[in-house]
């Protein structure tokens, strides 16, 4: 699979592994499900009355829109902490989907991997963090620059 957002830039299949992130293979071989509360809680507790649950959410269905080209990677590092993105946390990366201004991405940067959003300013592409003490990187053609896939999900641990 190889799309293009412009002429420099270029989405292909992941043919390597880069040691700032661990990359995880997906495995659906059956159904992870969950009881599902139908009902919106505002940050409490759920309902006694909603004891009885009739459904059940199927983890797999919600997370992995394509799973044939869908990856989960670890985060390192604190540059999209502003995104609620943060050191250790688990992203589920979908390379199928053509990566858009304004997404945040895996990419990589002459030979350097990192998650960033794609931005344009003044004609230029970036890599922007969402952490203010993270410089914007530029995009030009004299960068060797890929992106792996967009970024669907983030689960982190609250505890």
């Amino acid at each position: 699979m190889e799309c293009i957002i412009n002429e420099n830039i270029f989405v292909t299949d992941m043919d390597k592994v880069n040691s700032n992130f661990e990359i995880y293979e997906l495995l659906k071989s059956e159904a992870l499900l969950s009881p599902y509360f139908d009902n919106r809680v505002p940050a409490g507790f759920p309902s006694p009355a909603m004891d009885y649950v009739e459904q059940k959410l199927d983890l797999n269905d919600l997370l992995l829109r394509h799973p044939n080209s869908t990856f989960i990677i670890k985060v390192k590092g604190n540059s999209m902490t502003g995104e609620g993105i943060n050191d250790e946390d688990l992203l589920i990366v979908d390379k199928s989907i053509q990566p858009a201004m304004n997404q945040i991405v895996l990419a990589e940067i002459n030979g350097e991997y990192t998650v960033k959003r794609i931005e344009k300013k003044k004609g230029k592409l970036f890599l922007v963090a969402a952490n203010k003490s993270f410089e914007p990187i530029a995009i030009s053609e004299e960068n060797e620059f890929m992106v792996w896939g967009v970024v669907t999900f983030c689960i982190h641990r609250t505890l």
